[in-house]
């Protein structure tokens, strides 16, 4: 697994309420693969973790979601945790973010309820996908097919179910992520036109 992302830039989205270990594991191993992860979040300077019910870890944030722009990056993780994905999806900015990676054809893994932000950017349209089991009929009647396993690859997407996926989740996401065209690096807010 070693190196397999080198060169790759990934985006982690994610705001208070995220659930501490659908955030730390998958980022630790995609750095361990090579990976450059950046944290974006609309949370000013550090978001606040939840470990299930309970506070967790108060993280920092790397890139302001103002100032983040997907094609900077290689491909998107979206972490779960209740009121992080429900934050994010009321914000039109970070829906357009996931969007835009679809847009783009880039890759894009999403665990446990972090699949809401799909069904918010309109893109599990005939895709097969797996979640939260509560998120079941929301992502049917945005147009999914739902299956209950750890881990279901369709396309350019990945998505699990729960905490105890992430080892299934982290190895499809890496084999993934490794695929994704890598492009020169640039700082955010470098140069380069916007899509209209």
């Amino acid at each position: 697994m070693t190196n397999q992302l080198n060169g790759k830039r990934i985006a982690i989205l994610a705001t208070d309420g995220v659930e501490q270990v659908e955030l730390t594991e998958p980022r630790k191993a995609l750095d361990a693969a090579g990976a450059k992860t950046e944290l974006v979040s609309p949370a000013k300077g550090k978001l606040q973790a939840w470990r299930h019910m309970e506070k967790g870890d108060q993280i920092p944030v790397d890139v302001e979601l103002d100032a983040a722009d997907a094609k900077h990056y290689d491909a998107l993780l979206l972490p779960g945790g209740v009121a992080n994905p429900d934050q994010l999806r009321m914000m039109p900015k970070a829906v357009r973010f996931v969007r835009s990676f679809f847009d783009e054809g880039k890759p894009v893994a999403a665990i446990c309820h972090a699949p809401w932000m799909l069904v918010e950017a309109d893109v599990v349209r005939g895709k097969t996908v797996t979640s939260w089991p509560s998120l079941h009929t929301d992502l049917k009647n945005a147009g999914a097919k739902w299956v209950d396993r750890e881990v279901v690859e369709d396309g350019n997407l990945v998505t699990s179910r729960k905490p105890d996926d992430i080892p299934a989740f982290n190895k499809k996401v890496i084999d993934l992520f490794s695929q994704a065209g890598s492009h020169e690096a640039q700082p955010v807010g470098a140069g380069g036109h916007k899509r209209a």
